[in-house]
This record gives structure tokens, sequence and C-alpha cells, in this order.
């Protein structure tokens, strides 16, 4: 394969060609040349545009794939189409499939699909059996097996000393924990975030201090097993302020990631009672919305993720409280961002969804330079269009029918 990138702005800090109009030579799959002029070699494919940028791939930790069981809401085939339409070349998807993926065999299974779909996955393997919170799965064999990381995806475990064991048993391997924090017990049915509009819809609302109570827990147990955790789904400003002190102890240990529906809409959003706005974690107020774009820009949060929950028609066009939780994100997530969440520069904004979530991980990138793989998203940032179908085998996405700014031309991977 051959193709050639004119006229492109390259968004990638480390690199020297950082912010620099260049074009980019890439054969058999590998970047072969990076000039301010290449003459097209014979038998090349072209990519040109008006506002072309290229950056690394992009990089989403927390999908929900549903293979294997549940493959009416989605299949790898599916989330690799929705995958590159919204940029990214790699996920980390969370294990909760039916099986959870908590077996050698189960993440073999997971990276084998993936490669013949031209995505590269780094499965997360279950942190408990069956996800259930109870008993830590075999760590050691998941982390020679390819698995990146351990959790139990958007389930809570509610238990500190299953926590403990988890955060303890991964450290002669440098592994890492990534948690949602969640206290069930003041969380449990709610249907929203708790305040005035729970209260004007007479709903049970689901309070901050659920996820701060836990969080400060989380941090706790880290101190004391002195491991690497990443929080998942932070969604208050009490968090990021938590998180935001934790840091100063353990800035090499923690890491947190943002989903990305939380930086645009508040729970104000559901007066219309949009099922695809019914997320976990909630949607807050919008004093938290600012204070998570801020934790963004200060290096607080790490990464932003699609948190791509695809639930079939059935499970979503029902009443409020009977509808279930998620939305399909990882088409939208960056045109999104770059549409409603103006405070964050595109170079911020890019990162985020790149080096962000490999930092977390732990995974090398080289960067857009001479020699290295090519693993690119190409786009227009001032495009607009409108979301008008999605590649998803489900819908559930809040933005269909709705003009975005920031077009995706193309994932080189």
């Amino acid at each position: 394969m051959k193709c050639l990138i004119k006229k492109v702005k390259v968004i990638d800090p480390p690199s020297k060609y950082h912010g620099r109009v260049v074009d980019i030579l890439v054969v058999n799959s590998r970047i072969e040349d990076i000039r301010a002029s290449i003459t097209a070699p014979s038998n090349v494919r072209i990519i040109t545009g008006t506002d072309l940028h290229c950056s690394i791939s992009w990089f989403d930790i927390g999908t929900q794939i549903g293979e294997p069981g549940l493959e009416h809401r989605e299949n790898i085939e599916s989330v690799a189409m929705a995958a590159r339409a919204g940029g990214y070349g790699s996920l980390a998807p969370f294990p909760n499939t039916r099986p959870v993926i908590q077996t050698k065999a189960d993440v073999d299974f997971i990276k084998n699909k993936a490669s013949r779909n031209h995505l590269d996955i780094y499965p997360v393997a279950a942190l408990s059996e069956n996800a259930e919170g109870k008993e830590i799965t075999e760590m050691f064999d998941l982390h020679h097996a390819g698995a990146v990381a351990f959790g139990d995806g958007l389930k809570p475990v509610q238990h500190a000393g299953v926590i403990t064991r988890a955060l303890e048993y991964v450290k002669p391997f440098d592994g890492l924990i990534i948690h949602h924090p969640s206290e069930k017990s003041l969380s449990q049915d709610a249907q929203l975030h708790e305040g005035e509009m729970s209260t004007m819809l007479g709903m049970k609302g689901n309070p901050y201090i659920a996820e701060s109570i836990m969080l400060k827990r989380d941090l706790d147990l880290l101190a004391y097993s002195q491991s690497k955790l990443c929080i998942y789904g932070v969604s208050s400003a009490e968090s990021v302020r938590i998180i935001k002190e934790g840091k100063k102890t353990h800035s090499d240990r923690l890491s947190c990631i943002v989903p990305y529906l939380n930086l645009i809409f508040t729970d104000k959003d559901l007066v219309d009672f949009d099922t695809n706005l019914k997320l976990t974690p909630p949607l807050r107020r919008k004093t938290d919305l600012q204070e998570l774009v801020r934790g963004l820009k200060d290096g607080t949060i790490d990464a932003i993720a699609s948190n791509h929950y695809p639930i079939e028609e059935e499970g979503k066009k029902l009443e409020f409280p009977y509808a279930g939780y998620g939305a399909s994100g990882i088409e939208t997530c960056f045109a999104a961002c770059n549409t409603y969440v103006s405070q964050l520069d595109l170079e911020t904004l890019v990162y985020k969804l790149s080096y962000g979530p490999r930092e977390i991980l732990k995974l090398h990138s080289g960067g857009i330079q001479a020699g290295e793989p090519a693993r690119l998203t190409i786009f227009d940032p001032s495009a607009t269009w409108k979301f008008e179908s999605s590649l998803s085998k489900s819908k559930n996405n809040p933005f269909l029918g709705r003009e975005l700014r920031g077009r995706i031309l193309e994932v080189i991977n």
C-alpha cells in the first residue's frame, strides 16, 4: 500500500513536525518520508483536503464491544467500522461480555478477531470472577496472555478487600487496575444526578458523594498498596479536586478518564426525557462540567473516553425509568467535543484522545516520524457534517440528526 498525504498539518506535540504543514508518504504501513513537499511516486493514492490535519491514531479505553454473547448490540466487525469512522485505530475494551473476558482463551479470541478487522485491541480483563466483585481473577496468566489492565467495567467493586488484593496482585508485573467508583448504597436504581432536576422530575437521584466516597476509599487503598490505579468515569467537581490532590502523592501511580458526554451535557438536558442521555456515570451540574474541562486543561484528567455503550433499540425506546443506561459514542466523540467544548483547544483535545490513553496503559508510540509504523488519524477540524446514520449495531447516540464540526477522513492502521 502506498499513499501520500498532501499539505497536512501535524498535531503531534512530541514530534519535531508538530504544527507544521508537510507531505507524508506511507509505504507498506510505515511512514516512509516526511517533507515540505514530496513528488508523488507511481501507483500511489493521494489524500488531499482543504484543512487536513493528522495525529497518531486515537485510542479508546473502556469501549463496550458486546462480542461474545451480546452481538445483537455490537460485534467486533461493527465496532471496528464505527471506531474508524470516529478516528480510532486502537481500543482497550472492557470485559463485560457474556461470558466475561477472564481467561487466556477469552483474551486470544478478542485479539485474533480484531486483527482481521485492521483494529488494534488491547483487552482489559476482568478484575473479579464474572465481574461480580467477590474473588479476583487469575491476573498473572491474563497479563501474559495480553491483557493490558484489569477492571470490571462500569460495575464498581464494593468490597474494599477485593480491590486491595487486586492492587497487590498486579504489583509484581507493574499491572494496572481500572475502577469506576460508585457507592451502590447511594446510587442503586438512581435515574440521574441528584439535584434540582431529579426533584423536579420526581426520580431517584445519584448524588456526587456516591462517587467521591468510593474515590477516597480507592485512593487510600492505592496509598496502602503502592500499586497503580486508573479512575474511570470521573463526573463531578469534587472528584476532580480529590484526584488533583491525590496526584501530588501518587503522580506516577494515579490516572483518570472522563467520558466525553459529561463534557457536553448536564442534568438539565434531561428535561425532555432523552433516554440516550441516561448514562453511567450520570450527567451532573454545569459547575461539574466546567471543572471537568478545567481538569483536562491542567492535566488532572489524563484522557477522554467515548464511553461507548451500545444498547439495542428495545432497551432504549422505553419510558425513562425503564430504559438502559448508556450511549454509543465512538463515532462522535471527537466531533462532538470539537463542536461543543469550546474551552478545549484542538491540540489538547487530540492529545487526550491519542497520547493520553496510551500513557495510562504505558503503551509506546514513536509518533509521526519517518520509519515509524503508520498509525494515523487524518481529519478536518473545520468541516461540518450531519450525523445521519450510525455504523454501530445500536443506534443509541444522542447526536443522531445533529450537525457537527470536525470530520474524520481516514484512519491508517
